[in-house]
C-alpha cells in the first residue's frame, strides 16, 4: 500500500444501483481537482450543489460537493466528497474523470490508514471502523462505535502512562541506589504500583475477552445420534428451513453452516450427520466430517432425546471430547417427555431442556450461550476487541508477571525495568504507538475500499 503524497479516490457508498452514491477524494491535489471538476473551490465545510464537469465541459452528473481542507478532515488531508446519483454508469464516469485529473483509485482501507498515519485515529479506532461495518448484531455495532469513540484506546493509554511512570521511578532507583539512604526497590512503592497496574490490566483483559467474543461470536457444532432433532434445532434457531427434517435416520449427510445472532451474540451453527456406525459410504463420510468439525468448535451442542437421555454412544463421544472443547447437552423433545424447560445438568455437563418443535426453552438456551461466551446478563461489552489485541494484552500480562518475580524474588531492578518496557511496547501495538509496516498492511488490507 502506498502512503505517498498522491491523491486517492474511491466509491465510499455501496456498489450497485442506489438513490445516492458517495465518492471520496483525499490528498494534496484535491483543490485543483475541485476547481477543474466543479468550476470553483467550494467554501470549506459548506455543502454546495454543483455540476460535475467532464473534460469537454459537459456535465457528467449533478449533485452535492463538500470540501474539507487539511488538517480538519477524516484523513488529515484535503478531502472532497461528491454525492451524486447512484447509477453504476455515472459513478464509473465520475471516477474516470477523477483519474484524468490526477487521482488514483484507493486501495482497501487506505483512507483509514492515512487517518491513522496522520494521528487522526489510533490503530484500534481504525479497526473499529471495519468492525462497525461488519457488525452482526446491534450490540456488536454499539460496542464498535464505543471503540471508535476511543473507549478502548483511552484505557490502553492510561495503562501505558502508568507503566512509563513506574519505569521512570524504577530506573531512578537503579541510578541512585544510595540517595538519602533509602532503598527504593525495597520500600514497597514499586511493588504497590506494579500490583495496581497488574490488577487494572487483568480487569481490562476480562473486558477485552468479552469484546472479542461479541465480535467473533461462537462456533457451535451440533452433534448427536440420528433423529434426536439436530436439524430441527438448527431450523428453529435460524428461523427458516435450512436443513431437511424427516423421520428417516441419516437424512443429514453433509455439514451445514448457518450464521445468525441470538440476543446480540453472533453464532456460527454447524449441523452435522448423526454419529453412528454405518455401511453407507456417503453417510460415513458425513460422520467423518462431523468429527472433523470438533477441531474448530468453540462449544459442542450435544443433542439428546429427553425421553431417553444420553445413551452409550453419547457417553463415548463425551469421553472422546474430554476437555478439548466445552459441551452443552441439549435435551430436546420436552414436548414429548413432559419435562419442564430450562437449564439443568446431564451426564455431568451443563444442559438445557427445550423443544425444537415448539420453541419452548429457547430463551434458556440463549441465556446459557451468552454466559458461555462470557457475556453476563443483558450487559454489553464496553468495546470490541480483536485476537491481536488479546495476544498483545497477554504478552503485557506475562511481562508484568515476570517483572514481579524479578522484583520480589531477585531484587533485580534492571530486569524489572526491562519487563516494564516489554509490557509498554505490547500495549503500544494495540493503539499503534509501536507497529510494524507488515502489521499495518495486514490490518488495512482487510478493510472495504473507500474506508
Amino acid at each position: 500500500m502506498s502512503d505517498g503524497p498522491d491523491t486517492i479516490a474511491a466509491l465510499a457508498s455501496g456498489a450497485g444501483r442506489a438513490g445516492v452514491a458517495v465518492i471520496r477524494v483525499s490528498g494534496p491535489a484535491v483543490p485543483a481537482i475541485a476547481r477543474a471538476l466543479l468550476g470553483r473551490l467550494p467554501s470549506p465545510r459548506r455543502a454546495v450543489v454543483a455540476a460535475f464537469a467532464g473534460a469537454d465541459g459537459r456535465a457528467l452528473d449533478r449533485g452535492v460537493a463538500l470540501y474539507l481542507p487539511a488538517p480538519a478532515s477524516f484523513t488529515g488531508e484535503h478531502v472532497l466528497e461528491l454525492q451524486g446519483h447512484g447509477s453504476p454508469v455515472l459513478v464509473d464516469r465520475l471516477l474516470a474523470r477523477l483519474l484524468e485529473l490526477g487521482a488514483r483509485l484507493a486501495e482497501p482501507g487506505e483512507f483509514s490508514r492515512r487517518a491513522f498515519l496522520n494521528d487522526k485515529l489510533s490503530l484500534d479506532q481504525a479497526e473499529a471502523i471495519a468492525d462497525a461495518i461488519d457488525a452482526g448484531s446491534s450490540a456488536a455495532a454499539s460496542a464498535a462505535m464505543r471503540s471508535l469513540e476511543g473507549v478502548f484506546a483511552r484505557e490502553i493509554e492510561a495503562l501505558r502512562s502508568a507503566l512509563i511512570e513506574l519505569r521512570v521511578y524504577t530506573e531512578a532507583a537503579i541510578d541512585f541506589p544510595d540517595e538519602d539512604d533509602v532503598d527504593f526497590l525495597g520500600d514497597g512503592e514499586i511493588a504497590g504500583r506494579l500490583a495496581d497496574i497488574r490488577r487494572r490490566l487483568a480487569a481490562l483483559i476480562d473486558r477485552a475477552r468479552e469484546g472479542a467474543r461479541l465480535r467473533e461470536g461462537l462456533r457451535l457444532v451440533i452433534l448427536g445420534a440420528p433423529n434426536v432433532g439436530k436439524s430441527s434445532l438448527l431450523n428453529r434457531l435460524a428461523r427458516r428451513d435450512t436443513a431437511i427434517v424427516t423421520e428417516i435416520a441419516g437424512t443429514t449427510r453433509d455439514v451445514l453452516h448457518e450464521q445468525l445472532a441470538i440476543d446480540g451474540l453472533p453464532l456460527t451453527l454447524v449441523d452435522t450427520a448423526g454419529l453412528r456406525e454405518t455401511d453407507d459410504p456417503i453417510e460415513a463420510e458425513g460422520v467423518r466430517r462431523a468429527r472433523a468439525e470438533l477441531a474448530q468448535a468453540d462449544r459442542v451442542l450435544l443433542v439428546v432425546d429427553d425421553s431417553r437421555g444420553p445413551g452409550p454412544d453419547d457417553h463415548c463421544l463425551l469421553e472422546e471430547i474430554g476437555d478439548r472443547c466445552p459441551v452443552s447437552v441439549i435435551a430436546n423433545k420436552i414436548d414429548l417427555s413432559g419435562a419442564a424447560a430450562g437449564e439443568t445438568t446431564l451426564a455431568g455437563r451443563e444442559a438445557v431442556r427445550l423443544s425444537a418443535t415448539t420453541g419452548d426453552g429457547l430463551d434458556a438456551l440463549a441465556a446459557h450461550l451468552r454466559r458461555a461466551a462470557g457475556l453476563a446478563g443483558d450487559s454489553e461489552p464496553d468495546f470490541v476487541a480483536r485476537r491481536r489485541h488479546l495476544e498483545a494484552l497477554a504478552r503485557a500480562d506475562a511481562a508484568l508477571d515476570r517483572g514481579h518475580d524479578r522484583l520480589v524474588v531477585d531484587a533485580a531492578g534492571e530486569l524489572l525495568a526491562e519487563e516494564l518496557r516489554v509490557a509498554q511496547t505490547a500495549l503500544g501495538e494495540i493503539t499503534g504507538a509501536f507497529t510494524s509496516e507488515d502489521l499495518l498492511g495486514a490490518i488495512f488490507s482487510s478493510f472495504c475500499i473507500g474506508k
